[in-house]
């Protein structure tokens, strides 16, 4: 009886002394994947860009569909908040930005690959969700130079 109570004893002592790491390791994956999902996005809005011609009607403008994945499950962090917001540094660009666990706010930049263009969010801050996937329109249009129009479905 004493020999599983001492067991026991150990396996917790051990698990406690792990969670630290284990916490390390699920913020470090959920940065990992939400640069990824900006690294996505930021393909997709060069992609619209490269292939197209800005348009002045939004209606028939060229525009794409993207699924942003918010990391959730066991092996991420829980996020506070996901967020397309204009960087108060570059006010022509657009970064994708998330915290966990009331942290400091993180962000990854997106571009617009080699074609110059301005990214435009139509209601910013564009909030996705933190815990699942959230669907972003991408559309480009001619705004005094070629723009490409971000903004969430649904």
């Amino acid at each position: 009886m004493i020999r599983v109570v001492l067991t026991v004893l150990v396996a917790l002592a051990l698990l406690a002394a792990s969670m630290p790491a284990v916490e390390t390791a699920r913020t470090a994956t959920t940065a990992e994947r939400i640069g990824s999902e900006a690294d996505r996005l930021e393909r997709a809005i060069g992609d619209v860009v490269a292939g197209s011609t800005p348009v002045s009607d939004p209606v028939t403008a060229a525009r794409t569909t993207v699924l942003v994945r918010a990391p959730s499950g066991f092996a991420a962090a829980d996020l506070d908040r996901v967020a397309l917001v204009e960087p108060s540094d570059r006010p022509d660009g657009v970064a994708l930005a998330y915290r966990i666990d009331g942290g400091p706010e993180r962000a990854f930049r997106i571009g617009t690959g080699p074609v110059p263009a301005t990214v435009d969010l139509v209601d910013a801050p564009v909030e996705l969700r933190p815990g699942g996937t959230s669907r972003v329109r991408l559309r480009y249009v001619d705004d005094d130079g070629p723009t490409v129009r971000v903004d969430r479905v649904g």
